[in-house]
């Protein structure tokens, strides 16, 4: 064994750093104002995916200085009402989200490209953290350089730069929302300059994009994008939106004819798109396609419907039933969900692993896939189950009212 070996004055140093810490004390079990800040974050933002509840209190003189932002009024209230009760000394910068000066009052915006690209940080060179779908209204919370802190419908926060999002005032969002929409259900397309097929073109599109619609003309749909811009789309390729809903007929076959036609599809880390899939990007994709807004990560779909197995018992499920894979909790660690499939039947799944791809829990199986039965956790059922992490198309007001 290698003992490293200081001089005096690194030790000295380091006594001297380590009690200036100590007298800080920022985080440690006298900031009773962080302490309060820390339970409360638990009761309004345990997932930081979907509530933000970011706050500070570092100790200045007799008092703390508590900084931070919060997209939960109710939350800011609670802050200060219990820092009060306490009888905690304070000075508070607290700001609850939206920014609606500096964003000018445009605390709405819709997407405005076929596929937006959301980011952990407001910076190209961030982690993807999901994506969303032309047309999908997002709630806007403050602006940082060109990029925007937005929520999607599910309920996930991300950062979309100025080219991805038409930003709306709340009346400009009533206003488009009262519009009749259209949405493209192919795979992969383009919207045309003019109604001729051999048109230029205004756009890629994809399935799931969300358009206003304005006119038919001959085999053609005349949409208007957020930003204005006008094109037309193939009636083959595309249908009323209040058509689609209402046509809406979900089963299990339905939702594994919509996963087989995204076959082959490139697995993409924060994906949730017909351009690239993360796994749960995939299941989510698949069930937006049939009119249900599910959670964004597996670690949050697994929360969701009704519990079908856990005991690799696969004669209990149905076509769309969830799987989910990962590491049992132990004495020490908490369970993790780091993988979720679809079930299609003949005890065979589909799943966004490397690609979309159907895989089999066969035993017997010359293809069967040892890797995911060994870390196989539990099966869930959510199509037609009422839960709160999950909307129905049909039921919300989310692209029209």
């Amino acid at each position: 064994m290698k003992i490293k070996k200081y001089s005096f004055w690194t030790l000295v140093l380091a006594v001297l750093v380590s009690c200036n810490e100590k007298t800080e004390n920022t985080s440690g079990e006298n900031n009773e104002a962080q302490l309060v800040i820390d339970s409360l974050k638990n009761v309004y933002a345990p997932d930081g995916r979907v509530a933000l509840f970011d706050f500070e209190a570092k100790k200045e003189a007799d008092r703390f200085n508590i900084e931070g932002e919060t997209n939960m009024p109710e939350a800011a209230e609670d802050l200060e009402k219990t820092l009060n009760q306490k009888g905690i000394k304070y000075t508070a910068n607290i700001k609850t989200l939206p920014d609606a000066e500096g964003l000018e009052h445009q605390t709405m915006g819709v997407i405005k490209i076929s596929v937006a690209n959301l980011r952990e940080e407001p910076r190209h060179a961030a982690q993807l953290v999901t994506q969303t779908t032309l047309g999908m209204p997002v709630k806007v919370y403050k602006k940082e350089g060109s990029w925007y802190y937005i929520q999607t419908p599910d309920g996930y926060l991300a950062w979309v730069d100025y080219g991805g999002i038409q930003n709306m005032t709340k009346e400009e969002f009533s206003d488009w929302k009262s519009k009749e929409k259209l949405i493209y259900l192919n795979p992969y397309g383009k919207s045309l300059k003019s109604a001729k097929n051999d048109a230029g073109v205004v756009s890629d599109l994809v399935a799931g994009d969300i358009l206003e619609l304005t006119a038919e003309t001959g085999n053609f749909y005349e949409i208007v994008y957020p930003d204005g811009r006008t094109a037309f789309v193939p009636k083959s390729d595309a249908k009323p939106y209040k058509t689609w809903l209402a046509d809406l007929d979900v089963d299990g076959e339905e939702l594994v004819m919509t996963g087989e036609k995204l076959m082959g599809l490139p697995y993409l880390w924060g994906g949730t798109s017909p351009k690239g899939v993360d796994c749960s990007g995939f299941t989510k994709t698949v069930y937006f396609l049939n009119g249900m807004v599910i959670p964004r990560d597996a670690s949050q779909q697994v929360h969701t419907g009704v519990l079908v197995d856990s005991t690799r018992n696969f004669e209990n499920l149905v076509a769309g039933d969830l799987l989910f894979f990962g590491k049992p909790a132990t004495d020490s660690t908490k369970e993790r969900v780091i993988h979720v499939g679809m079930w299609i039947g003949d005890h065979k799944f589909i799943h966004s692993m490397g690609d979309v791809h159907i895989s089999t829990m066969d035993t017997t199986a010359t293809d069967f896939d040892e890797y995911n039965y060994n870390r196989y956790l539990r099966t869930k059922r959510i199509l037609n189950e009422k839960d709160k992490g999950l909307q129905y198309l049909k039921e919300e007001d989310i692209f029209t009212r």
